[in-house]
Formats: structure tokens, sequence, C-alpha cells
């Protein structure tokens, strides 16, 4: 049964994080536990993500938490919009496909032509937040 759930997708700027957080409501609105990287991090102080030089104290607490919640996750959402799939995005879909547990990516109605390898190891395809639901249900009947 799907209860934890990563929420993935590329974090460099406001929209894409406003969009990751609407996934996250609407997933945690509906019952499923969400960790969603930018937000759920524990344990690091605000002025340790300041900048774009992070400490490897801080670039080791980001990679072990995000590592535990991919361990934890049931399934994996990963919002896949932009030039190419974010490589921290394709990288928790690798983790998530190898460990045998589904994808449900999300376009923003965006289309491209995408990685054809990460594409493969992606479960189903929706093209909004209001698709993901029904998409679990897909996966998973007896939710």
């Amino acid at each position: 049964m799907i209860k934890n759930i990563y929420v993935a997708g590329p974090l460099f700027n406001a929209h894409e994080r406003n969009y990751l957080e609407l996934i996250a409501s609407e997933l945690e609105g509906n019952g499923y536990k969400c960790f969603l990287p930018h937000r759920d991090q524990s344990g690091i102080d605000e002025s340790e993500l300041e900048g774009t030089n992070l400490s490897q104290d801080t670039k080791d607490k980001i990679f072990n938490a995000d590592l535990t919640a991919l361990k934890k996750a049931d399934l994996t959402v990963a919002l896949v919009t932009g030039q190419d799939i974010d490589s921290g995005t394709a990288a928790e879909i690798g983790f998530t496909y190898a460990n045998d547990r589904p994808i449900i990516a999300i376009t923003a109605y965006e289309r491209r032509f995408r990685n054809l390898f990460v594409d493969e190891m992606i479960s189903k395809t929706v093209n909004d937040v209001d698709e993901l639901l029904p998409a679990i249900s897909s996966i998973n009947p007896q939710d």
C-alpha cells in the first residue's frame, strides 16, 4: 500500500518550488505522507543554505536526508519540466526504479522530447496535480 511519497523535481526558482509544494499539498490533503527535499530537511540552519558554496557537512546532511526519504518512499512523484529532466530528479527516478518502486511523472502540460532512458523508468505520466490521485489508484488499486 502506498503511504510514503517522495516528491522530486527541480528547485532552482520559486515557480518550481511552489509547484512541488502544490503537489505535496494535494497528496498530504488526501492522507499521504510526503517528503519534499527543500521543505523537509532537518538539522540544517537556513544560513547553511545561503549562496552556492555549501559546506561538505551541509551537503552530507542533505544527501543523507534525501537518501533516507527515498528508501522509505513507496512511490516517487517527479516533476519533469524544463529543457531536460533535472539531473537530481533523474537520479531520484533512477534510485526509485532500481528499488522496484513506481514513479509518476508530472509534465505540467509541457510537450518536449525527454531522455528515453529516464522516461522508460516512469510508471505513469500525468499532465497536472489533479490527475495524481487517479494515477496512484491505477498503480496500487487497494488505495
